[in-house]
């Protein structure tokens, strides 16, 4: 038996967070359940989609297999709940590794120091 790289223990939990978060669509029904309460059911979540059910089927499937839904019945409908703890908890994870290795300044976003502030001129390198 082989052991797991420290740090690298929830690379294949953050896979599939990223994997469900890549594709538009996916997005789409994050934002959608966010914004009416957190859950919704099944028929109206795909009555905002421009796809088929199965299609948006298949984006739910992904989406639960990531953590980042649940889904439950009420009577004969399934309600799809948003698990955003799962996803603010990963992706903060993921962050503050990087944080801590630009020396754990969490004052400064991430990247300012590398970057221009907004309307600063950047200079080309003429070397």
């Amino acid at each position: 038996m082989t052991d797991r790289i420290p740090g690298l223990v929830d690379l294949d939990q953050l896979d599939a967070v990223f994997g469900a978060l890549s594709h538009r669509t996916r997005r789409a029904i994050l934002v959608t359940l966010l914004a009416h309460g957190g859950s919704q059911t099944s028929g109206k979540i795909a009555g905002r989609m421009d796809h088929s059910w199965q299609t948006t089927s298949r984006h739910l499937r992904l989406l639960e297999e990531a953590g980042l839904i649940s889904v439950g019945l009420q009577g004969r409908e399934r309600v799809y709940t948003l698990n955003a703890e799962h996803m603010t908890g990963l992706l903060e994870g993921w962050l503050n590794r990087f944080r801590s290795a630009e020396g754990g300044n969490d004052s400064v976003p991430p990247g300012a120091a590398r970057s221009p502030a907004a309307g600063d001129a950047v200079k080309k390198d003429d070397g």
